[in-house]
């Protein structure tokens, strides 16, 4: 049953402040970058960001009864951060309508380019995967979906068959990795390990990103603003499918801000790595990849950190320390005092922080 703490939850002013503000940045950025390269008003990349976003904002006050109909409300861990617990009831599967609406205006607006329908596909392979956890963790009525191997399996086939697709659209000058400063390094056959393991991983670590209001999808937001702005000059079709599923999820930030009104879930989350590491893999910039996922790989990276030190510090008993209070990073920061809004507040301005480097040094 619906947690009643789920319908009364208000709006958080400090999250409507946090939206307005990445809105405004992203806008702004946009802008900018339209009068930098001169685009007409049909060919900018502001005005498809602005449909997907006041699309997804728009259907998500149709969404959000809907799925509280067809009983989606999250279940929360009882061994998190207990101010989470009044989140139980929330609906969640948010993804459902954030990707595809994305993707489908990404595919129209880039003119139905090939690489772009492509990436599209492999984003909803990952929405399908997390959708199947989603669906699987509501009818086990606890949080717990696919087994942490089966979900590996089915990323690492949809990562493949991405990875086939780049040889076959872009040939073996894929394999070359472009590093800063024009340097660049041919990978060769050891290339498609690299493509499918940053595939696995920034699936997985935008997954483990999405645990605050507001957080996994602005900083997906500004990610793939970012990666736009980058690989502009020379793709312009990808850009814009990036531009769209950038907001998207600005849009399911409207409703997703604290106190949210629905969670995006592993079917919004898993495909939001999936569209960003297929972009990074095709137009051969893993190395911008890298830097504008650094929030995503701290949050990776605080949960295996926390993992192997617990495994390393067992005692006679089997019980081992904690290098964090809790991992991923937000919630040690959440336990540690911070308020959600404070987490979500830093992390957009550290990723912001990360695409200007990121277009610095590319």
């Amino acid at each position: 049953m619906e947690s009643k703490s789920a319908s009364v939850r208000g709006v958080n002013p400090t999250g409507t402040v946090l939206l307005i503000l990445l809105g405004t940045v992203l806008t702004g950025s946009l802008l900018w970058l339209d009068w930098q390269h001169g685009g007409s008003l049909m060919t900018s990349l502001l005005l498809p960001f602005l449909v997907a976003t006041g699309l997804v904002a728009a259907i998500g006050y149709r969404a959000i009864p809907l799925l509280k109909q067809l009983k989606m409300g999250q279940f929360i861990r009882e061994d998190g951060p207990q101010a989470h617990l009044k989140k139980a009831g929330t609906p969640t599967m948010g993804g459902v309508f954030v990707v595809p609406i994305g993707a489908i205006l990404g595919i129209i607006w880039s003119q139905f380019n090939p690489d772009a329908i492509a990436v599209a596909v492999t984003s909803l392979g990952y929405l399908a995967i997390g959708g199947v956890d989603d669906w699987k963790s509501l009818s086990n009525r606890k949080n717990e979906g696919l087994t942490p191997k089966g979900k590996l399996l089915l990323q690492t086939a949809i990562a493949i068959a991405f990875c086939g697709w780049a040889f076959y659209s872009r040939g073996n000058a894929i394999t070359n990795v472009h590093l800063p400063f024009n340097l660049v390094i041919p990978f060769g056959f050891l290339f498609w390990g690299l493509a499918v393991f940053a595939l696995l991983a920034e699936s997985n670590a935008t997954n483990l990103t999405d645990g605050v209001d507001g957080l996994a999808g602005g900083t997906g937001a500004i990610a793939l603003a970012g990666l736009a702005a980058i690989i502009l000059p020379k793709e312009p079709q990808l850009a814009v499918f990036c531009i769209c599923l950038s907001g998207s999820y600005l849009g399911f930030v409207v409703h997703n801000r604290n106190k949210a009104k629905i969670f995006m879930g592993d079917t919004g989350s898993l495909a939001l790595g999936g569209a960003l590491g297929a972009v990074g893999i095709l137009t051969e910039n893993l190395w911008v990849l890298f830097i504008l996922s650094g929030i995503f790989a701290i949050e990776s990276l605080s949960v295996v950190l926390q993992v192997g030190y617990y495994k390393a510090t067992k005692d006679a008993d089997g019980k081992g320390k904690r290098l964090f209070k809790m991992a991923p990073m937000h919630h040690h920061l959440e336990l540690s005092g911070w308020t959600e809004t404070q987490v979500v507040g830093v992390f957009y301005a550290i990723e912001m922080l990360l695409v200007l480097i990121a277009v610095a040094i590319k």
